[in-house]
Formats: structure tokens, C-alpha cells, sequence
């Protein structure tokens, strides 16, 4: 029986996932071919430091597939991303004759790493995956994100008159600068593995730092 879980199968199964990918892109830029390559190497980090047992291809997998469905942040059903992207995995896995009795820890893995699906990870896969993937929202990746990702919905850089909302309510959807608040900053508190946490401690200052340097900028 072979081995799915050496490096070599892992490295071989990768090409094949970014092969079917490629032909697959999307116009989504925050989501593409190299968000996952980006999220599997901070997965690797994480793992290299984790004590307990992980399987390298359920994560391998979970990363390159957790966001084939993504729903605009602003679209009403944007919480049922994660759960579209399971099903979409698990067809795609089939296809490509994946190890059957991975299949569902992948998708538990893809379900669960979103943030607005808030579903309860099961595995140290699912945890490293997510940890993975919220360390895209955070430091100098996440500083590039959220003003792309602002700019595609229309939003506003900050309130002129209100940049740190003292004197109102947080709206992320109009403001890019109010997401550091409303979620950025936040996300290093929701870490579920030990390394991730210390990654993210290090990103979350960098965050910190621009808004520093933003609040003397406007002041």
C-alpha cells in the first residue's frame, strides 16, 4: 500500500492540485492559486512546531481547496462559503481519485476554517488549517488584503472626519480601515494551535504599527 503521507506523494499531489487549478482560476485575487500556495507554507510552519500528530496531505489538501467557492463578502449567504466549498472539494477530490478515506477530514477541514461559519474545528487538521488561513489576514498580506478586497466593494480608505470611530458606529463595509477593528486585530485571539499563536502575536504588532503610523499621519 502506498504511503499518501511521504513527502513525495504530498509534493506529487500538490502538482496535481495546482494543475487542476490553473485551469480553474478565478478573478478573485485574494483567492487564488497563490493564497493557497501561501496558506500550505504557513501551514508547514505551523506543523513543523505542532507536538501533536497531524496528517500532512489532509492539510495539504484542505489548503489548495478551503476556498474553491467563495462568496463576495458582501453577498447575503457569504457565512455558506465554507460549506459550498466542502461539497465542491469532495466532488473534485472523486474526480481526481483521492484517497477516499481522507476525503472527509479535507472538508471538515475546508468547513471549518471559516470565520463567519464560526463551526467548531474537530481535528489538529482543521486547526492548522484555519490558523493557516486567518495568518492571510494579518501582517504585511493581510495589510495588502483588506484594502484590495475594500477596493473590489467599493469601500472608503477611513472616515475623514472619524477615522478611529469615536464618535460612531464601526462599518467595515464602508470604511477599510474600520475592518483592523472589527475583525484584524481580533484574530490572533481566535488561534487554535500554540505556533499559530505565536505567529500571529509577531503579525497582529505589525497591524498595530501601521495604525500607529496611520493615527500620525492624520493627525
Amino acid at each position: 500500500m502506498t504511503d499518501c503521507n511521504c513527502p513525495k506523494q504530498v509534493t506529487l499531489w500538490e502538482q496535481r492540485f495546482i494543475e487542476y487549478l490553473k485551469d480553474h482560476e478565478t478573478d478573485d485575487f485574494s483567492h487564488d492559486i497563490s493564497h493557497f500556495q501561501r496558506v500550505w507554507k504557513t501551514a508547514r510552519k505551523i506543523m513543523a512546531d505542532e507536538t501533536r500528530e497531524v496528517n500532512p496531505l489532509v492539510v495539504l489538501t484542505a489548503c489548495y481547496f478551503h476556498d474553491i467557492v467563495t462568496l463576495p463578502k458582501n453577498h447575503p449567504d457569504r457565512s455558506k462559503s465554507s460549506t459550498l466549498a466542502a461539497e465542491k472539494t469532495a466532488e473534485i477530490l472523486d474526480e481526481l481519485d483521492f484517497p477516499e478515506e481522507l476525503i472527509a477530514d479535507v472538508c471538515h477541514a475546508v468547513e471549518a476554517h471559516s470565520f463567519s461559519a464560526n463551526i467548531p474545528t474537530r481535528t489538529p487538521e482543521a486547526e492548522v488549517v484555519q490558523d493557516a488561513d486567518r495568518m492571510e489576514a494579518i501582517g504585511a498580506i493581510g495589510l495588502a488584503r483588506v484594502f484590495y478586497t475594500g477596493g473590489k466593494l467599493g469601500s472608503r480608505l477611513f472616515d475623514p472626519q472619524d477615522p478611529w470611530a469615536e464618535r460612531r458606529e464601526l462599518d467595515d463595509r464602508t470604511y477599510s480601515v474600520d475592518h483592523f477593528f472589527c475583525k484584524l486585530l481580533t484574530l490572533g485571539e481566535t488561534m487554535k494551535t500554540e505556533p499559530g499563536r505565536k505567529i500571529a502575536e509577531a503579525n497582529t504588532a505589525y497591524l498595530q504599527g501601521f495604525l500607529d503610523k496611520l493615527r500620525e499621519e492624520l493627525t
